[in-house]
Parts: C-alpha cells; sequence; structure tokens
C-alpha cells in the first residue's frame, strides 16, 4: 500500500515529527511483528562493541536534539 507524503513540502521539523509519530505507533505495537534473524546477531555485536568500550551511545531525545541544533 503506497501512502502519498508530500515529503518535499515538508520542513526537516516536520519530518523529524514525523518519523517520532511512526516509532511511537511501532514501538507501541512491538509484540506484533517478528525481527529478522540477523537483528540479534546485530544486536549482540553492538552490545559487544560497548562492553569493550569500542562505541558509545546516547538516548535517543539526546539525538533529536543533536539534530534540531545541527539543522538551526
Amino acid at each position: 500500500m503506497a501512502i502519498p507524503i508530500p515529503l518535499e513540502q515538508m520542513s526537516v521539523e516536520e519530518k523529524i515529527q514525523a518519523m517520532e509519530l511512526l516509532w511511537d505507533d511501532l514501538r507501541s505495537r512491538a509484540g506484533d511483528a517478528l525481527s529478522p534473524a540477523w537483528h540479534g546477531s546485530e544486536l549482540a555485536k553492538r552490545d559487544a562493541a560497548l562492553a569493550k568500550g569500542d562505541e558509545t551511545s546516547e538516548s535517543w531525545d539526546s539525538a533529536k536534539e543533536s539534530i534540531r541544533k545541527a539543522m538551526r
């Protein structure tokens, strides 16, 4: 099913807000979907890199704020 979205007419802020709405909806239905097998192995690889100190992470709220600041 194709849903027309006027991306070229949307500001970056509007696009981020649309993504947040989609993620919130997907997160509330997380149990309804099956993840592909490679997701588990990728998560394990990233967890190991975090534990070794090879990777860092930040909260989604912090990432959104960084994106917003960069777009100003």
